[in-house]
């Protein structure tokens, strides 16, 4: 890895809920959640009809940030194979999640995400950015207080997944950390 790799931040990335909204639709769509015809569905995703739902602008959005992309879903390995090809994303890391050690649980009762520890782990000291619908205050104590890099813990409304001010906000603190001024941003 070289010097400028090694400090990219990380965008950890879950499916349910950032990508694919869900629950009651909100005011904006009475009609209920738009759907979208990509033409890039891999065969089999009509068996998931929630797929449709997936907003194929979230691609370029994506990989226009300036950071690595990760998916942290508990889709896993299936996010590359339904997901991906959907918006136009590369093929992308995924967090394995481990078994649940008994400290994990103990954590998870006191109102840790399940998720929290095991992004720690994988971001290894690294900034990153963690993109999901169920970040709570519990994980954001946790993380500043056992994580030596920069963190943002953006909680999406799953109602509607990611929105334009999740962008904007996603993108001035990948900026912030990476040093540089976001093209939009300048004056």
């Amino acid at each position: 890895m070289t010097g400028s790799t090694a400090q990219r931040p990380v965008l950890f990335l879950d499916v349910d809920g950032p990508l694919i909204p869900f629950g009651t639709a909100p005011q904006e769509y009475p009609d209920g959640y738009p759907t979208y015809e990509t033409g890039l569905e891999p065969l089999g995703t009509d068996s998931n009809p929630l797929l449709a739902r997936i907003n194929p602008e979230h691609g370029p959005r994506l990989t226009a940030l300036p950071c690595d992309l990760v998916w942290a879903t508990t889709w896993m390995a299936d996010a590359n194979a339904c997901i991906a090809p959907r918006i136009g994303l590369p093929q992308l890391a995924v967090v394995v999640w481990p078994e649940p050690s008994d400290e994990d649980k103990r954590a998870e009762r006191a109102g840790l995400h399940w998720k929290t520890r095991a992004l720690i782990s994988w971001a290894a000291g690294r900034p990153f950015a963690w993109v999901d619908d169920e970040i709570t205050d519990t994980d954001r104590a946790w993380v500043s207080a056992h994580h030596q890099g920069q963190a943002l813990l953006h909680r999406v409304d799953p109602r509607r997944g990611l929105t334009d001010p999740d962008y904007i906000s996603l993108n001035e603190w990948l900026h912030q950390v990476h040093g540089t001024t976001h093209p939009h941003n300048a004056a």
